[in-house]
């Protein structure tokens, strides 16, 4: 399985790629104001790719639980600086965290060259189009809710079918809008609307996803059911954990794993995919 878009060529099949997670917020669960500053969010961005980021991806509004939504022209302020700062001096992709084409696009005129879109195409019916009319591969995740009330008893009959229909349905958005089915990756969303034990299931059970035919992002990074299981409540301590989660996500299928730690997390995924790959 391979991903071509631009200039870029990801090959699924030699190795993992790692997304480093860069957050242009005051706000995010575990780094947020730490790259609120532009110069230090352009610092971080080279310093990820330094230590082996495959992708960057930046975002300007924070999606953790209970988080309030910001507005366009704010969005746009944080992150438009930033991806025009580095990008036509790096030789990686691009990524844009929105759910709203608009900043989508102008992202993709800064320099973007990926959508990853929290919400799957739903919560802004353009976005589809934005992805089809700039070519640029799409990441439809899985969310059930909206990041402010998400987390408020999240329910299923049925969890990993239920994520898998949604998913299919974001495919089916994305192909009706002319994107080529061969720019979509999926995201089971890992924290968008699951309890601790919806995401261990979701991990335990990855490669039910395969049967999409799309390449698999998976983003663990130091979110909170690391927290309950280690009992840790501040997410600087669940590196240990979150270096378990993305080996077994790995192995159990992910072809990319979003961030923090890209220097640490280089290390776990090239021993996984050692194993994996042999």
């Amino acid at each position: 399985m391979k991903l071509k878009f631009h200039n870029f060529e990801f090959n699924f099949l030699k190795k993992t790629y790692i997304m480093g997670i860069i957050n242009v917020t005051p706000d995010s669960f575990f780094d947020g104001g730490k790259y609120f500053n532009f110069q230090k969010a352009v610092d971080h961005a080279f310093r990820l790719i330094d230590e082996g980021a495959d992708i960057l991806d930046i975002g300007g509004e924070s999606t953790r639980p209970g988080a309030e939504p910001v507005s366009i022209d704010e969005e746009l302020r944080r992150v438009i600086p930033v991806i025009e700062a580095i990008s036509k001096r790096i030789s990686i992709p691009i990524s844009i965290d929105t759910y709203k084409a608009r900043v989508a696009e102008e992202a993709i005129k800064a320099g973007a060259t990926i959508i990853n879109d929290i919400s799957g195409l739903r919560f802004d019916a353009e976005m589809s189009a934005i992805a089809s009319k700039y070519k640029v591969p799409v990441i439809v995740m899985h969310i059930k809710g909206t990041p402010k009330d998400m987390q408020k008893n999240p329910y299923y009959e049925a969890l990993i079918p239920e994520i898998i229909e949604y998913l299919r349905d974001s495919v089916v958005i994305a192909k009706q809008a002319g994107v080529d089915e061969n720019m979509i990756i999926i995201d089971p969303g890992i924290g968008f609307g699951k309890l601790p034990e919806h995401n261990l299931t979701i991990i335990k059970n990855l490669r039910e996803f395969s049967n999409l035919g799309k390449p698999l992002l998976i983003g663990v990074s130091r979110k909170s059911f690391i927290g309950k299981v280690l009992n840790e409540s501040l997410p600087e301590k669940r590196l240990e954990g979150t270096a378990s989660a993305v080996a077994i996500s790995v192995i159990n299928g992910a072809n990319i794993v979003r961030v923090h730690d890209v220097g640490f997390m280089a290390k776990v995924v090239k021993m996984a995919d050692a194993i994996k790959f042999s």
